[in-house]
């Protein structure tokens, strides 16, 4: 029986070397669940900042406009991670037509399922030295960042995925 041709543009539902393209439509249920929770505690967050600031009374009036200012901070958070989230996952998507969706499957792992300590650290010190010799290319980047990520530096994989977005949108 011969082989299935490969798809020329991976579908939400296609898997690379290290998983899924896109979110799970249960994550998407769960971040569209939580945002919502948070959209409804925003807005009795506000409802409690303006009655506070209607009394009138000037320590009222200044707890409230502190209260006010908790749900625009947290909205532009929600906002910006929503954003960081469907830009990583545009990087993916073309990683995956591209089929280069980075791939950690043949590192040893821990009984727990963590990759190991020092195949992790021997793995990013391999990508970062292709980022070095390259370092305008969002791919490699994109590589470092799940690098970053698979070591256990989330920090730094959050800050190598923002500079992948801002090459691949060439800014």
């Amino acid at each position: 029986m011969p082989a299935d041709p490969v798809p020329a543009d991976p579908g939400p539902a296609d898997l690379g070397p290290a998983g899924p393209v896109t979110a799970p439509w249960r994550s998407r249920v769960t971040v569209a669940v939580l945002v919502a929770v948070l959209v409804v505690y925003f807005v009795l967050l506000g409802e409690r900042a303006v009655m506070l600031i209607s009394t009138g009374r000037p320590a009222a009036v200044g707890l409230g406009i502190a209260v006010l200012v908790l749900p625009i901070i947290g909205a532009v958070t929600v906002g910006y991670e929503l954003n960081f989230g469907r830009r990583t996952q545009q990087l993916a998507g073309a990683l995956a037509r591209e089929r280069d969706l980075p791939d950690d499957s043949a590192l040893p792992r821990r009984p727990s399922g963590r990759i190991e300590t020092g195949a992790a650290d021997a793995h990013f010190d391999e990508v970062r030295a292709r980022v070095e010799a390259d370092d305008g290319d969002w791919r490699g980047w994109y590589h470092l960042a799940h690098a970053y990520d698979v070591a256990g530096d989330r920090k730094r994989a959050r800050q190598a995925m923002r500079h992948a977005i801002d090459l691949y949108r060439g800014v």
